[in-house]
């Protein structure tokens, strides 16, 4: 059973932290850097718009004084009694966005337009090329707020390492503590060696639950131990009895005649011994954990006639078929080899065959193999679709009901353990496959 390591796990959760922390860092660096420029822009612009508002005062002042518009203070500005009479180079953009008052000209000149009067229109054009402070030393800005941020990153990421590894110390000290522990020896009253917070909390789950699979551990091995001695005692008695019958037979077979009838009936005893004996040799093999699913000893398995095992296991209940009008058809397909134990396949067939025949009335039980897959289908009432539900999701244990007893229980937990992919189809009839291991 492979294992995910806690170092792996804990080195993942730290570096996930810091990446995050870096991360969020430079972010924060490139939105604070967009606020710096933004705001030193909106500075530049500020001061250009109060200096233009201070001509654009003196201009009207005067011309309320004399009725005559006189030349602006500043050579860079110059009065324009239309948008139509502005410079070519922002005359369209001027007359395409009426509310616009930047504009960048030609050979990197830069304007500002203020308007001086709304009826008539008069607008105070300035160049303020020469009185930008943002733009010449722009590049300089940005390489400072690059620098500085990947120095404050640097900085934020070392602290993130340093808290990261403070903070999953403890979660790294849970995991090397609880990984690939084995059942018979788990770990017992480690809570007293983490902090009384988020991760004391979970430790003291765990070990809440560690005792208590513990617990259920060894009433399993108990009842694993106590359910095989009673069960094989009594099919060995069964068996030693028959056995003591037919010795006593062939003793007096001289001096009498068989009863065909009673030895009949002594060989299905015989015969229903074994298959009981199996089945508990197969519970007992689900219940230790010591056969776990192991691919590797699956494909040293030999080959197994899927044919015969298929015959003797109709012919085994073929009594649940008595006084129905129910047609088998085993088709041909199934003379194959499927890898898999025959005792394993036994056992696996006859819960099937069983479930097909005692719940089908009237009709057929179908038999085929294609693909690698047996299918097996009836033509009986069909299973609910809350126990299909449950023979869908693995690890979830069926429940006795119509169509879903112990057998197919037994089946799905016998097909997750040989690494069998069971699927089930109930609409009008059911049909089962079982998809064996290449």
């Amino acid at each position: 059973m492979s294992v995910n390591k806690p170092s792996i796990v804990t080195h993942s959760l730290s570096r996930r932290i810091v990446w995050q922390f870096c991360l969020f860092t430079l972010l924060l660096s490139a939105v604070y850097g967009l606020i710096v420029l933004t705001l030193m822009y909106t500075l530049e612009d500020s001061f250009i718009e109060q200096q233009l508002e201070q001509e654009a005062e003196y201009l009207r002042a005067h011309y309320q004084q004399n009725a005559a518009w006189p030349a602006p203070r500043r050579s860079t500005m110059q009065l324009y009694f239309s948008r139509d009479t502005l410079p070519e180079e922002l005359r369209s953009r001027a007359l395409a966005e009426p509310e616009r008052k930047e504009f960048f000209g030609q050979q990197g000149r830069h304007y500002h337009l203020h308007p001086v009067l709304a009826q008539p229109q008069v607008w105070l054009l300035a160049e303020v090329s020469n009185e930008l402070l943002v733009r010449p030393i722009r590049d300089g800005v940005l390489q400072f707020l690059l620098i500085s941020g990947l120095i404050v990153s640097g900085i934020a990421c070392l602290l993130a390492w340093l808290v990261s590894r403070r903070t999953t110390r403890p979660l790294k000290q849970l995991a090397a503590l609880v990984d690939g522990v084995a059942p018979e020896r788990l770990p017992e009253h480690f809570v007293k060696q983490f902090p009384n917070h988020e991760v004391g909390i979970l430790a003291r789950t765990l070990e809440h639950t560690l005792y208590r699979i513990a617990q259920a551990l060894q009433r399993e091995k108990n009842f694993t131990r106590d359910v095989s001695h009673e069960l094989r005692t009594p099919l060995a008695v069964i068996k030693n009895t028959v056995e003591l019958w037919r010795s006593q037979q062939d003793q007096a077979s001289q001096t009498r005649n068989d009863d065909p009838a009673t030895a009949d009936v002594m060989a299905r005893i015989v015969e229903a011994a074994e298959q009981m004996e199996k089945t508990v040799q197969t519970l007992l093999i689900l219940a230790r954990e010591e056969h776990s699913p192991n691919a590797d000893s699956h494909q040293n398995q030999p080959g197994t006639a899927l044919m015969p095992v298929l015959e003797q296991a109709i012919l085994d209940n073929r009594l649940l078929l008595q006084g129905k009008t129910v047609e088998v058809t085993l088709c041909d397909s199934c003379r194959v080899q499927v890898r898999a134990n025959p005792d394993l396949l036994k056992v696996l067939l006859d819960n099937l065959l069983s479930n097909a025949f005692h719940y089908t009335q009237a009709g057929e039980v179908k038999i085929a193999f294609s693909n690698g897959t047996l299918q097996i289908s009836d033509t009986g009432p069909g299973i609910e679709p809350a126990v299909l539900t449950a023979l869908a999701t693995p690890g979830v244990k069926g429940r006795q009901s119509t169509g879903f007893g112990f057998g197919l229980s037994l089946v799905k937990r016998l097909c997750e353990h040989q690494g069998w992919q069971l699927t089930v189809h109930s609409e009008q009839g059911t049909q089962i496959n079982v998809l064996f291991l290449p």
